[in-house]
């Protein structure tokens, strides 16, 4: 009980990224464990002598990183949801046209809505953010927040140059995203569906780039 009332000033802490060193193999390593025990035993269930044993390191390495479960835990959130923001929204270089760049994007959400993991992070956080508010901003400020900024500053371009016609690009690029979570992700979330077929996928991916463009498409 002592720790369930010390627990909401910890996680009042800069974001873990930014004060840890979590980019080493060995905190790599660290982290590979704790995603194992928090998406088996959630977090009240994983303890920081099972999440050593799975990443095969010693308490006393374990931290020499993170100084508590709850650092570990948003450590964990924070690195996932950067790998995949990072993955899906990268827009530098790109030289498709903006059909074929939404629709790639469009399918990558939807792809990551439906994956093993993510949903069960949602789920965690989700589970603990009404105890741990910081969490929860943790987790949407390096995940779904950093995606839309990054596509909305894209949709922006697109403005600049003719190719769309948006007055709110950030509500743009909010209303692409939740168009890509139509459908199967309600299914994946409440466990009613595990697996999606290559037709499903296309389905809601073209389904949401076409909706998205009869919204905001410039007439040629």
């Amino acid at each position: 009980m002592q720790a369930r009332r010390t627990s909401a000033n910890a996680w009042k802490t800069n974001v873990v990224s930014e004060t840890l060193d979590i980019e080493s193999p060995k905190a790599r390593q660290i982290l590979a464990g704790a995603q194992a025990t928090f998406l088996e035993l959630g977090y009240d269930g994983a303890s920081t002598d099972e999440i050593a044993r799975r990443a095969g390191v010693s308490k006393g390495t374990l931290y020499n990183y993170f100084p508590d479960k709850r650092t570990l835990f948003t450590a964990f959130v924070e690195q996932k949801c950067r790998e995949q923001a990072a993955r899906i929204f990268t827009f530098e270089g790109n030289v498709d046209d903006l059909e074929t760049t939404l629709r790639r994007v469009a399918r990558s959400v939807v792809e990551l809505m439906i994956s093993p993991v993510m949903p069960n992070i949602y789920r965690l956080v989700i589970a603990e953010a009404e105890r741990f508010p910081e969490l929860g901003r943790s987790f949407y400020d390096s995940g779904p927040g950093l995606g839309a900024r990054r596509l909305s500053q894209y949709l922006a371009g697109a403005v600049a140059v003719g190719e769309l016609q948006v007055d709110d690009a950030e509500l743009a690029a909010s209303q692409l995203i939740e168009l890509c979570r139509a459908d199967v992700f309600p299914k994946r979330m409440f466990c009613l569906k595990r697996r999606f077929s290559e037709e499903e996928i296309v389905r809601i991916t073209h389904g949401a780039v076409d909706v998205f463009l009869r919204a905001y498409g410039v007439d040629r």
